[in-house]
């Protein structure tokens, strides 16, 4: 009985010992706190953190896009509608047109299923984290961007 109690004691001693050796390292080491938002200009985010989607233009006012649908087929609770339009090209082929791309910042996880699965990485996350508004339907933003058409495929000469 004496050897349960003793044991049991040491134990929770041991326990207690090893809390606060953790406790105690990390009261010493170097902290990482921002001083936000006095230092905002200064402020640097990580490449990898997931603030907003964004649709990847290029210079010229040019998408990636070709309204495939995927991204809205993986995301999980229904953040991105891609709405488009169905218009026959002069070769007489039928093909999809991004009309426009609905993203609800309100509702995304950050899950990053829409831009891992992207077929034509026409997709990212920016490092852009404030999105502090008064209503949740300034949450909802349309990611392609005015007058803004299909990038066209680079075909190499052969020879």
């Amino acid at each position: 009985m004496k050897t349960n109690y003793f044991y049991g004691l040491f134990a929770g001693l041991g326990s207690l010992l090893t809390g606060m050796k953790v406790t105690l390292r990390e009261f010493f080491t170097r902290k990482t706190t921002e001083c936000y938002p006095e230092n905002r200009s200064a402020l640097k985010m990580y490449e990898r953190f997931r603030g907003t989607l964004e649709l990847v233009h290029n210079e010229r006012n040019e998408h990636r896009c070709v309204a495939c649908g995927i991204c809205e087929m993986n995301c999980p609770n229904g953040t991105i509608h891609v709405h488009a339009d169905v218009v026959e090209d002069e070769n007489g082929k039928k093909k999809k047109v991004l009309r426009e791309y609905e993203y609800d910042l309100g509702s995304c996880i950050f899950c990053q299923l829409c831009v891992v699965n992207c077929p034509h990485q026409a997709l990212r996350f920016s490092t852009e984290f404030e999105h502090a508004v008064f209503t949740r339907e300034k949450l909802v933003r349309k990611l392609n961007r005015e007058g803004s058409v299909l990038e066209e495929k680079k075909t190499e000469d052969k020879l």
